[in-house]
């Protein structure tokens, strides 16, 4: 191998790591800035953005690192090379080292008319010496101008770069045995020009992904966010009065989404309870006051029509005056019923504290029978299953009540021959209390209503509360009460109570 062969071949360019900052001209369409879609197509175009300019820049850095060693290398072996050889210039033109000299050194003109190779001799007085007899070119002087002192570069051993006739090179020297400095010069600009080609396909390629990402990022995006568009529309419904609406599935949905669908769809389910319970709790409460109003406007008024009669003095008879005395004593009576059944069912709508404690409901069942055979001798009254004792875990005066209403329900509304039959059972940790009679029954419409306050299905006697009150002292024992009734088929009135062994456990 020749001592310059090194420097014949031509090297690519070098190219300044200065890259365009990429400019977004563009919006995606949709609501703006400031949507979530937009937001997040911005977000994903620009961190590729950036991955792109850091991948450029790092790939540039070491294509450029990787070629300038290989320039710096040929340059140092080839000064490496006079330097171990000890030579002197006349020595290289005594050797025949002129040809060698005019082949690699001397400049060769190619299409740009510059040498991709250069070479300078100086004395150590600075001067630029001839080499086989040839005069230095322009080029060759700028070199030695441009390098006062050779033998700082020498000293420095690595090659830096330097501009001659405004192109680039890198440039080392080294000192022949005669005192005589060779400066060594390679040119980069075809290093310069690689590089610079290189940086703009990855420009132009990054711009083609970036823009595809972005296109791809607006469609998915939009078909994410469907299900979050679905939402809207259905709140909007919603706030319109549509309280059935609902949110329907995707199968483009993510799990977040999904989650957040089912939880609204949850949370719409009870408003939409929330609010029916309202409107059914509004239009009972319409109903109470006004079925309490009339139920106690009926005695306030003939107490009200009696005083007056007493005022205009035409209850001159003792008799008449007696009577209108015991119709007021019995319209206060009523009213009193009346205000302190509305003040109980105030008390088991507030959930009162009971006085729980194991009660032989055997005995109340027993004790109510006793009490309705007294009142209507003629009623025949049957009782089963009451033998012996059964404890249940309950407010005894609460029961009292409910038995007490049971019996008054069929004293009032049945005939007083009609048959009653009062029976317990006990199954599967709880006791039922089935109280029959064989009256005239309920229908349908009326047997639905039974539980509703103020309600009669006949213009007979009673406030209407008794069934009410049955249900809500029941419920307060976290029991349960259902009716079983038919036109001409009597009313089966059904109690069921949790054991005593099972209410201990709760």
């Amino acid at each position: 191998m020749s001592l310059f062969s090194m420097l014949r071949a031509p090297w690519p360019a070098r190219l300044p790591l200065r890259l365009p900052r990429p400019a977004f001209g563009w919006l995606p369409h949709g609501r703006g800035i400031h949507s979530l879609r937009a937001k997040l197509t911005l977000a994903n175009v620009a961190l590729l953005a950036f991955g792109i300019v850091l991948a450029t820049g790092v790939s540039i850095m070491g294509m450029r690192h990787y070629l300038l060693d290989q320039v710096d290398g040929s340059l140092n072996k080839t000064r490496d090379q006079l330097a171990s050889s000890h030579l002197t210039m006349s020595q290289v033109d005594a050797l025949g080292a002129i040809a060698l000299v005019r082949d690699r050194f001397m400049p060769a003109t190619g299409d740009s008319g510059r040498s991709d190779s250069l070479y300078a001799a100086i004395d150590g007085h600075g001067r630029v010496l001839d080499v086989a007899g040839i005069e230095p070119t322009a080029l060759q002087r700028e070199l030695a101008a441009a390098e006062r002192d050779p033998a700082t570069l020498v000293a420095a051993r690595a090659p830096h770069d330097v501009r001659l006739d405004g192109d680039p090179y890198r440039v080392t020297a080294t000192r022949l045995d005669d005192g005589t400095y060779v400066v060594l010069a390679g040119s980069t600009a075809a290093l310069h020009a690689g590089i610079t080609k290189a940086l703009k396909l990855d420009l132009a390629f990054g711009t083609l992904l970036l823009a595809l990402l972005a296109c791809l990022t607006m469609f998915a995006v939009r078909r994410r966010m469907r299900p979050l568009e679905d939402m809207v529309e259905t709140s909007s419904a919603i706030a319109e009065g549509d309280l059935t609406r609902r949110i329907p599935s995707s199968c483009e949905t993510t799990l977040e989404v999904e989650q957040l669908r089912i939880a609204l769809n949850s949370m719409l389910h009870q408003v939409e309870a929330a609010y029916r319970t309202r409107e059914h709790s509004a239009a009972q409460l319409r109903r109470f006051v006004g079925d309490a109003s009339h139920e106690l406007r009926t005695p306030l008024s003939a107490i009200r029509g009696y005083l007056q009669l007493y005022d205009k003095g035409m209850l001159t008879d003792e008799a008449q005056s007696k009577r209108a005395w015991e119709r007021m004593m019995g319209e206060a009576d009523r009213m009193g019923r009346l205000v302190d059944e509305l003040l109980l069912l105030a008390r088991l709508d507030q959930r009162p504290e009971l006085r729980f404690r194991n009660v032989d409901l055997s005995r109340l069942v027993r004790d109510a029978a006793a009490d309705l055979r007294a009142q209507q001798p003629k009623r025949p009254v049957t009782v089963g299953g009451a033998e012996g004792a059964l404890l249940v875990h309950a407010d005894e005066s609460g029961l009292r009540q409910v038995l007490g209403n049971l019996m008054a329900n069929v004293r009032v509304h049945t005939p007083p021959d009609a048959a009653v039959r009062l029976r317990l059972d006990r199954a599967d940790g709880v006791v039922q209390l089935c109280v029959a009679d064989e009256g005239p029954g309920l229908p349908p419409d009326a047997a639905a209503r039974i539980f509703d306050r103020f309600f009669r299905a006949s213009s007979g006697p009673g406030s209407g509360l008794g069934m009410a009150i049955v249900q809500g002292v029941v419920t307060a024992h976290g029991g349960e009460v259902g009716v079983r009734t038919a036109p001409g088929t009597g009313l089966a009135v059904t109690v069921t109570l949790p054991g005593a062994a099972a209410a201990g456990r709760g």
